[in-house]
């Protein structure tokens, strides 16, 4: 008996390294060969299924939402962007202007559902969650489609630019090493709680492993890049900042997560992805990665 959380946490291991590497390669091989409508399509569907996790959480304890309208409105919004990124220089505020109304006229529609329901005792959690649901998932996860398209749009047919494979990339390599790196070291020597009414299992021991790992992936990435990610210039100054900074929002999008997840009384979003649950356990710290590496590189690097 004695063993037996050994192997449990070994096999979990075992299962998170085989779906993380087959992640990765999936990613690695369709941002190489697929092309930008299928990058499209391909983001739409990870948006829709990951608020789809989302909003089943939120029916555990009770509270109805919209779900199928909540997808309708995240959809509109990353295709609307991917829309309106191809257009010229000169009509790129555009590209915002549209989100921008897609996103009003989807909290319109979300705040009119709600009229006609008569037995609904809980409205204004109805509102509020499905809303959650749209900037949480939908909205944040918008910024990957920014990272992947902005910096090279070409025809639909064609394959995504070197800026948005590498930006996208590095942000995975530099987020999911943060996770590898606290899950390592806080399993070998945590023992100081992060904050334990979020995550009982977070350490402050893991989360300096995590940034020493986050820090090492970006340093390394850079390096082996040539100091450029597609028409991009980082210098190895900006790979320390951003490896920290994306650690730490990273740490922030995992714990957030944690706090709705005990808020719903679920241990994992989904089963998805084997060893890791569903795709908002993989997305969590991604999330919270991704505005911040998209204004780092539109306002710095750029």
């Amino acid at each position: 008996m004695t063993h037996k959380p050994v192997s449990d946490k070994r096999r979990i291991l075992v299962h998170r390294i085989m779906s993380g590497t087959l992640i990765v390669a999936s990613l690695i091989l369709a941002a190489k060969h697929m092309p930008s409508l299928g990058g499209w399509l391909l983001l739409v569907a990870i948006s829709a299924l990951t608020q789809l996790e989302f909003y089943r959480m939120l029916n555990l304890p009770g509270i109805p939402v919209f779900r199928w309208l909540g997808v309708l409105v995240g959809t509109g919004m990353v295709t609307s962007t991917y829309v309106t990124l191809g257009l010229p220089t000169h009509q790129a505020v555009d590209a915002l202007a549209w989100e921008h109304f897609v996103l009003c006229l989807g909290v319109v529609a979300i705040f009119f559902r709600q009229f006609p329901q008569r037995n609904n005792t809980q409205p204004l959690a109805t509102v509020a969650c499905t809303l959650l649901g749209v900037f949480y998932v939908a909205y944040l996860f918008n910024y990957i489609t920014r990272l992947v398209y902005t910096w090279e749009y070409g025809p639909f047919d064609r394959p995504v630019g070197d800026t948005g494979r590498g930006l996208v990339l590095y942000l995975v390599v530099v987020v999911k090493s943060s996770d590898i790196g606290a899950f390592f070291v806080g399993s070998a020597i945590g023992k100081h709680k992060l904050f334990p009414r979020l995550s009982p299992k977070k350490t402050w021991e893991g989360l300096v492993g995590g940034l020493s790992f986050a820090l090492i992936a970006s340093l390394t990435y850079v390096h082996m890049t040539g100091r450029s990610i597609g028409v991009l210039q980082i210098s190895m100054a900006d790979a320390v900042i951003l490896g920290l900074l994306l650690a730490l929002v990273g740490i922030a999008g995992d714990l957030f997560e944690s706090l709705l997840k005990r808020a719903s009384g679920s241990k994992d979003s989904g089963a998805t992805v084997p060893g890791m649950g569903g795709l908002l356990d993989v997305l969590d710290s991604l999330l919270f990665g991704a505005p911040v590496l998209y204004f780092y590189a539109r306002f710095i690097l750029s």
